[in-house]
């Protein structure tokens, strides 16, 4: 049988009520107590990192979840990380850069309820990650999620209480499982070796436009973060004249080195600059990226992953546009 390993973050799953609300308190091997089933087909071990509502995480965390994965890689046919549902989605996506083409799977699960109420989602949703991650199938990161495979890259929660709590955006779910069975539609190739990255830059930050947006905003966005990702309407488009002023202080940071990358609020079928000119001319007239189809959650790891590597804007570029787990489509 495989031997998976259970890393424990906290979360939901991991909570108890107080007198505050739910407060992560179970250990590693206690959320293991509550699914004996798994031992009948794999052999489990856990460990526990931190033990932290996700709405706590920091890049820093991410560092320490992925040495611990690399520390115990060579020990383990694959992982499942229990994680708080509210960052999840940040967390698969940096992991999906930080471990890169892992033909182990890292599984991440969590629930909406803690895992030892009687109504919890939970025990499925950890049996269910551990069944996957003991398949002949799987490999990289993924969410196991109310019956759903999602890849790490292509993760959002879209509820905040109900059990269906994620979707894969704009990209299909690779499988489902159904009554203790994996159906997998889209198997991703094993590589031979996985890539370990260590190293982030945490000064990334996501400003979201609203009519009226002053531009001494996204100055300040400028000043604090190397790489900005600005969300704009529809397809891309960004405000311009007088009144907002956005080029001129885009023009300004770009000078100076400054990453820009520009997204949609959409969530569904990404951006097209090229489509209105309050887009195409933005783009015409700066070295900027362009996201396309990834999420928010994707973009914004990938910066953290990316410019500790580099500062050159070709070499910034190449690797922004390296399709990494699913994060770019088409």
């Amino acid at each position: 049988m495989k031997k998976i390993l259970l890393i424990a973050t906290g979360g939901t799953i991991a909570s108890h009520s107080g007198k505050d609300g739910l407060i992560p308190e179970i250990g590693a091997q206690g959320l293991l107590s509550c699914v004996p089933e798994v031992f009948d087909f794999c052999e489990p071990s856990a460990i526990q990192i931190y033990n932290i509502d996700s709405t706590n995480v920091t890049p820093a965390h991410w560092i320490q979840l992925a040495t611990a994965i690399r520390e115990h890689y060579d020990d383990y046919d694959g992982f499942v990380v229990c994680h708080g549902t509210d960052t999840m989605s940040y967390t698969a996506a940096m992991i999906s850069y930080m471990v890169q083409h892992s033909p182990k799977p890292i599984v991440f699960t969590g629930s909406q309820q803690p895992i030892d109420k009687e109504d919890t989602d939970g025990r499925i949703n950890l049996r269910d990650s551990f069944l996957y991650a003991a398949s002949e199938t799987a490999s990289d990161v993924v969410i196991v999620f109310q019956g759903k495979i999602i890849a790490g890259t292509r993760a959002k929660k879209i509820r905040t209480k109900s059990f269906n709590a994620f979707t894969s955006v704009d990209f299909p779910s690779l499988g489902v499982i159904r009554d203790g069975k994996i159906v997998q539609y889209i198997t991703t190739p094993k590589q031979d070796e996985p890539e370990f990255y260590l190293e982030l830059d945490d000064k990334v930050g996501l400003l979201t436009l609203t009519p009226g947006a002053r531009r001494e905003i996204l100055d300040e966005y400028f000043r604090i973060y190397d790489g900005v990702v600005l969300s704009g309407y529809g397809t891309g488009g960004i405000p311009e004249g007088e009144y907002y002023g956005f080029y001129e202080v885009i023009e300004s940071w770009e000078k100076k080195g400054k990453t820009l990358v520009v997204t949609t609020q959409v969530q569904q079928e990404g951006n097209d600059m090229n489509v209105y000119r309050v887009g195409r001319g933005l783009k015409n007239r700066f070295d900027l990226l362009e996201s396309y189809s990834m999420t928010y959650e994707s973009i914004i790891t990938k910066l953290m992953w990316i410019l500790p590597q580099t500062k050159n804007d070709d070499e910034v570029r190449e690797l922004f546009y390296k399709t990494v787990n699913y994060d770019l489509i088409g």
